[in-house]
């Protein structure tokens, strides 16, 4: 079997992965439980691709994740409810009704207004989902209300910026920053306490405090906490990396480097930055 730019080759591939007899012994006894973490995992290294603007990678990287569809598509197939075309279709039918103002008649000419159409069309389409579900007979859908739309499977800073999001489009927010700023003063306060006290359940629960409310000035003023946070972890590698190659230039290591020296070194590296971004 030869590569190719075609899709229906990557099905073909997963089809014979998937064989009982034939295929690889790993792939057969895949669920889409066991997959998902994968799933997960390959979403997020699409998304270190692009902070690092590495064309090459990104390439690769979207072929892996688009092996994930694929693969939960073969699964669904093997089980009689839906295969890869199924999810082609979907998705297409989405986009077309979700932009009207492009494939069809709308009066949708700004970003407000497209975005007030699409949140329509959405709850439709939640309707439609409910209704489906009820003629085959399926339970109703377990997680209700408004915030009912906010997966629990999000990673918690995601699902918290998508709670806060939700919840402020009914009203219950903060009009500006400066009061969720006092939020995380006070919830730091309650942390000290917390920890003066020495409960390490409460501890827990405040830290969650406090990250929720830097998740909300983050949303208050444009930074996607997430991203922030990615980008943090950026420079603490390029930090400690600098660490680690001057300890090594000076015959030193890291085990035997004292916490003063490390610092030393990690404000150069911060120095350098600041030189280096003028």
């Amino acid at each position: 079997m030869e590569p190719s730019r075609d899709i229906g080759r990557l099905i073909e591939i997963m089809a014979a992965l998937r064989q009982p007899e034939t295929g690889c012994p790993w792939d057969v006894v895949q669920t889409f439980e066991t997959i998902k973490p994968y799933t997960i995992e390959e979403a997020y290294e699409v998304a270190d691709a692009i902070e690092r603007a590495d064309m090459d990678d990104l390439c690769d990287e979207l072929g892996d994740l688009l092996l994930q569809v694929v693969f939960h598509a073969r699964m669904a197939e093997e089980l009689g409810e839906f295969d890869f075309g199924s999810v082609v279709e979907a998705v297409t039918r989405k986009m077309i009704r979700r932009h009207p103002h492009v494939f069809a008649r709308s009066d949708a000419d700004t970003p407000e207004a497209v975005k007030l159409q699409w949140d329509a069309i959405k709850q439709a389409e939640k309707r439609e989902r409910r209704e489906r579900r009820a003629r085959r007979g399926l339970p109703e859908d377990a997680a209700r209300g408004h915030l009912g739309s906010v997966q629990r499977s999000f990673p918690a800073l995601v699902e918290a910026l998508k709670l806060q999001e939700r919840a402020a489009k009914v009203g219950f927010d903060w009009s500006e920053p400066a009061p969720i700023l006092d939020k995380i003063e006070e919830e730091i306060g309650e942390l000290r306490e917390a920890l003066a006290a020495g409960d390490r359940a409460a501890v827990a629960d405040e830290l969650g405090d406090l990250i929720f409310a830097l998740v909300n000035i983050g949303r208050h003023v444009g930074a996607d906490p997430e991203m922030a946070l990615r980008g943090t972890n950026t420079k603490f590698r390029s930090r400690f990396s600098y660490i680690e190659e001057n300890l090594e230039k000076s015959g030193e290591s890291l085990e035997g480097a004292s916490l003063e020296r490390m610092e030393e070194l990690w404000q150069a590296a911060k120095e350098i930055e600041r030189r280096l971004a003028r």
